[in-house]
This record gives structure tokens, C-alpha cells and sequence, in this order.
């Protein structure tokens, strides 16, 4: 995560006008703080004391294979399975 282009902790106080940067799993969300707020709220409420400037999130193409499709009933993968479908999902 990173606050004006530096890197901070997750307990960095932040300031009216902040850019904050985090990476959330593949996606890269960017916001700046509108306003501070002193306690816990709704999403709703946080949500308006933020500006989202985020890139749009990949377009998900339609015809991607489907991993992991195991028919029903079929149990548990097994290890080989479960290397295979690692091996499928880049990881």
C-alpha cells in the first residue's frame, strides 16, 4: 500500500487530499480521501469520503475455460488434480 507514492503501514494516519494505492488480490484501486471520519460507519457513509479513481477492472472474456468443474458427486480432487488445476490457474 502505498500513500502519495510511498509506501506505509496499514496504520499510517491519513489527511484531506491523500492518494492512496492498493493492490486488492489482481486488482490495483486507487482513492482520494474527500473527508476523515473519527469513527466507525456503514460502507455507504465511507463510501462518500472517498473519490475512486481506480482503473476499470479487466473485461472477463466470455468464453474463458471454466476451472475447477468437477462433476457432482465426483469427491474430492486429488493431489494430481489439484496440481493440474494450480498448473490451469497460473499458480
Amino acid at each position: 500500500m502505498t500513500v502519495n507514492g510511498s509506501p506505509v503501514k496499514p496504520a499510517t494516519r491519513l489527511a484531506v487530499g491523500d492518494r492512496v494505492e492498493a493492490l486488492l488480490g489482481q486488482r490495483r484501486r486507487v482513492v482520494v480521501v474527500e473527508r476523515l471520519i473519527a469513527k466507525r460507519v456503514g460502507a455507504s457513509i465511507a463510501a462518500e469520503c472517498y473519490v475512486d479513481e481506480s482503473p476499470p477492472p479487466p473485461e472477463r472474456d466470455e468464453f474463458a475455460p471454466l476451472f475447477a468443474v468437477r462433476d457432482r458427486g465426483a469427491g474430492r480432487p486429488t493431489k494430481r488434480d489439484r496440481r493440474r488445476i494450480d498448473r490451469l490457474r497460473g499458480r
